[in-house]
């Protein structure tokens, strides 16, 4: 009989230990998702800066006329530097 306690014991503690570990997986799982989240998020924002200044710059573009090269120079560096920097980006990086 020794062996038989000694087998279950094995048993219950090999069932708490797995059962820690995936507890601790899916905290792991929770907050990578979280983290991805988060990251796109952020993205969308930046993207949606850009769009924002795009629309300023048509409007500067409008009112300006003629002179629009001169006036709304400032808008046009901003909203290139914007879209060379702002992209929307997945959360997977895949080099090529």
């Amino acid at each position: 009989m020794e062996p038989r306690q000694s087998q279950t014991i094995t048993k219950q503690s090999l069932a708490t230990a797995t059962m820690s570990e995936f507890a601790d997986k899916a905290e792991f799982i929770k907050s990578k998702l979280q983290e991805r989240e988060e990251f796109v998020r952020e993205s969308w924002v930046k993207a949606m800066e850009a769009r924002l200044v795009r629309d300023e710059l048509v409007k500067c573009h409008r009112l300006e006329g003629v002179n629009h090269l001169e006036n709304c120079r400032w808008l046009s560096d901003k909203y290139i530097s914007m879209l060379k920097e702002n992209k929307v980006k997945g959360y997977k990086k895949i080099d090529f």
